[in-house]
């Protein structure tokens, strides 16, 4: 999609978004759990093999991730809501947290022509033709999300379902993620899938000159190393530093973005760093780093995870009632119960060089029930009969038909 096209749309879901007013310690409490969550996750994540590359990388989008599942959590009552709300750090009434993830949303994406970056996010239900949902469901997604709904035909046409969903993530975040729901992520009992689309693309404050880029050696352990595209530039950065870490603040053009480096000061203690991570380390970085004149040496890298599923890492964070079709209570969609989810899916990409990063991210979470086909029975080719005494179960007669115009 060219650029043009997507501010267009990008405005238009600005406007489409309810004008509403929301408290700012809402939203910073909306922050605050949403920060929470992605360290639990990330830590969940280190163990799933679906979700870690081979050689160990790891990337996500959190903010996709909670979005997704914040609209969702909207049509969660009983048990199921409150594992939710534990599991992604909810600690407000729904009429607070919604609105403050909407009031979020506008703010990220309001359009300003200087910050210098991209940042664009879209919202879809996607809902199976002649279902009836809740009134209070759909309008909430459509207020606070911007996320209306578009009917398919999950039933009958399964596959051509899958790929317009996929077809819409691509499209918004820039044919980066492709792909996202794998084939058979959505069958004939997908009732709704909910997504979230992120696309961020922003020019380095300072950039890195191509000039200063080397070959040079990263050193995954103390024994083994690889040879990168190694970055270079001396400018004045926010920093910290103490006997376990560095902590580096690269902007973006603007200012208003900008990405945290932790490295570690030994690659022996890697673990022992990673381990650290937490909403209230975090707060402690921001809060002892300096503005300091730093030789920042710094990989080009480019990677691509998933799409991977997070049933596995949402169930053991505490929300498994979400996933069983006999405890999940989504009654808030429906109006009735016998919804449940089947999958969660998530896919990410960065790349990072000399002039800045590009990344993308898509969740879609995907919401089945149970349903009854009609049973038809065609007696149009040979069969075979019984005739019996139900009393007895005695067989009083018994034959076939191999063409009944005989």
């Amino acid at each position: 999609m060219k650029t043009k096209h997507f501010c267009y749309v990008l405005l238009l879901y600005v406007f489409c978004l309810k004008a509403f007013a929301v408290d700012s310690n809402d939203i910073k409490e909306t922050i605050a759990g949403n920060t929470k969550f992605a360290f639990s996750l990330y830590d969940r994540l280190l163990n799933d093999s679906n979700a870690i590359k081979p050689k160990g990388n790891l990337f996500f989008s959190t903010y996709s991730i909670s979005t997704a599942l914040a609209m969702t959590y909207g049509g969660t009552r009983g048990e199921t809501q409150k594992q939710m709300a534990k599991v992604l750090h909810f600690t407000q009434p729904s009429e607070h947290l919604h609105p403050a993830f909407g009031a979020l949303q506008k703010q990220l994406i309001q359009e300003d022509k200087s910050r210098g970056y991209q940042l664009l996010l879209a919202n879809a239900l996607w809902g199976q033709k002649g279902e009836p949902f809740l009134k209070a469901f759909l309008d909430l997604n459509k207020d606070y999300y911007g996320a209306g709904l578009r009917q398919l035909d999950f039933i009958n046409e399964t596959e051509q379902s899958r790929q317009t969903i996929n077809s819409w993530v691509e499209e918004r975040t820039n044919d980066k993620i492709k792909n996202l729901i794998p084939p058979g992520g959505v069958d004939k009992e997908t009732v709704l899938v909910l997504t979230n689309a992120i696309y961020f693309k922003g020019d380095w404050k300072t950039k890195f000159e191509k000039k200063n880029t080397e070959q040079a050696d990263f050193f995954i352990s103390a024994k083994d190393k690889v040879n990168v595209d190694m970055m270079y530039v001396k400018e004045k950065f926010k920093y910290y530093a103490d006997e376990k870490m560095q902590v580096l603040q690269l902007p973006y053009k603007g200012n208003e973005l900008s990405m945290l480096v932790f490295l570690p000061n030994d690659s022996n203690n890697f673990k022992e760093v990673e381990n650290t991570l937490s909403f209230e380390m975090l707060n402690d970085s921001f809060s002892k780093m300096r503005t300091t004149e730093v030789d920042v040496y710094f990989p080009k890298f480019k990677m691509t995870c998933g799409a991977f599923s997070l049933n596995k890492a949402l169930t053991e964070l505490g929300m498994p009632d979400a996933f069983d079709r006999h405890k999940a209570d989504f009654s808030g969609i429906k109006g009735t119960r016998g919804v449940w989810i089947s999958g969660v899916f998530h896919k990410a990409f960065i790349e990072v060089n000399e002039e800045g990063t590009e990344a993308a991210a898509g969740t879609a979470v995907i919401i089945v029930q149970s349903i009854e086909f009609p049973v038809i029975f065609r007696a149009d080719h040979p069969f075979i009969f019984i005739i019996k005494d139900n009393r007895s179960e005695s067989i009083l007669f018994m034959g076939r038909i191999m063409n009944p115009s005989e």
